[in-house]
């Protein structure tokens, strides 16, 4: 078996698993942070419940490699059946009791020892569950169901969470509904959570790292907008790159939020929300535009000095540009959609400087620091 990970780093998730368990095939080695939400995406039937449960245990593959926060699970030597291994599996539809009340059911799954991470009136709280506690998990609705057994995942004291395809409901509406817990957990909860699914649009949302999958091979590893990058996902005809900013301020005459990451400046439209909240934007390929020379007198606000670092062929008219912003000591990854026309008109070539312009960036959910009121013309702003 080839191996590239050969210990166990404290703050990482480590994987290496290469062989066929029930005759699925697994090609799958990355190392990446162990805090926030990690991402499998791919189609339908690319291995990626077969690599959590191989990750859970529950799946045993020989001469496999998996460490969690320094921790070893599974080395030549090593194999922790699942209960040792302290990961809560959530699944969809989540198994319930019918006999138990939601109280019930909560403190019958919770853990006997000290809560290390979270406790049952925290659960409750995160859930907003009090309003179900005496309510039968046979009377509950599909997101609800979701949500107890999220809570009941929760107060296992789990090292790792694995979600997989928790959101795979019938309608966007429900998902809705779901999706602020889970932005909650993620952002209150010191968990790392594995978070499985085929739906770019859930994942844009939560996801912190991305690994792409196809035909049990895991194609890319990274965080989110590194991954966004990569021909596989840049050159699909949604393609998009989502970053992560912090609000810095409110100009109020115009109804537009002061936002920053790294070095670079960025004003968007939309309600007040508290200075340091942290809100993150998807910015479509089809929503920035190329320029040579910086542009003088236009309608776009967000204009970045930029690199081209690729160009993938869209259909027969169109080119995806890989861009890199300048953002001080760093880059900040960026896709732009552009005709073939413009790019020869131009003269563009891989390597060139130019100005990206974002016409759209759309808020991904809505922070909690949304401020009560738009601030009066008058009173000074904190700008950034």
């Amino acid at each position: 078996m080839r191996r590239f990970i050969r210990e166990a780093k404290k703050g990482y998730i480590e994987v290496a698993f290469n062989g066929s368990p029930a005759g699925i095939p697994l090609d799958t080695q990355f190392s990446l942070p162990a805090k926030g939400v990690t991402a499998f995406f791919g189609p339908p039937g690319c291995g990626k419940t077969t690599l959590a449960r191989c990750i859970a245990g529950v799946q045993r593959l020989p001469n496999g490699f998996c460490a969690i926060d320094g921790e070893i699970w599974q080395d030549e030597t090593t194999f922790r059946p699942p209960h040792m291994r302290r990961v809560a599996y959530v699944f969809q539809p989540p198994i319930l009791s019918s006999q138990l009340s939601v109280r019930r059911t909560l403190l019958y799954n919770a853990s006997k020892s000290e809560p290390t991470l979270i406790d049952f009136d925290g659960v409750v709280e995160l859930l907003s569950l009090a309003p179900l506690l005496e309510r039968s998990p046979s009377h509950l609705s599909a997101i609800e169901r979701q949500r107890l057994a999220l809570g009941s995942a929760l107060l296992g004291q789990p090292r790792l969470l694995l979600l997989d395809d928790p959101l795979l409901v019938r309608d966007r509406a429900a998902k809705c509904e779901i999706l602020p817990f889970l932005e909650r957990m993620r952002q209150t909860l010191p968990l790392p959570m594995i978070f499985i699914s085929h739906d770019m649009a859930d994942i844009e949302r939560i996801a912190d790292q991305l690994v792409m999958m196809k035909d049990g091979a895991v194609t890319g590893a990274g965080p989110l907008n590194v991954v966004q990058g990569e021909p596989a996902l840049a050159g699909r005809g949604d393609a998009a790159v989502c970053l992560d900013t912090v609000v810095g301020g409110y100009d109020c005459r115009y109804g537009l939020i002061m936002l920053r990451f790294k070095a670079a400046r960025l004003r968007v439209p939309g309600v007040p929300l508290r200075p340091g909240a942290q809100l993150r934007l998807r910015i479509a390929a089809d929503d920035v535009s190329i320029a040579c020379e910086r542009p003088r007198g236009s309608s776009i606000l967000n204009v970045f000095r930029a690199r081209i670092t690729a160009s993938l062929p869209h259909g027969e008219a169109e080119v995806t540009l890989v861009l890199s912003l300048e953002t001080g000591r760093s880059s900040v990854p960026l896709l732009a959609r552009i005709t073939r026309r413009s790019f020869d008109v131009l003269r563009l070539s891989i390597g060139a400087e130019v100005f990206a312009e974002v016409a759209r960036a759309v808020p991904l959910g809505l922070p909690s620091g949304c401020l009560q009121r738009p601030p009066h013309p008058n009173e000074n702003l904190r700008q950034i």
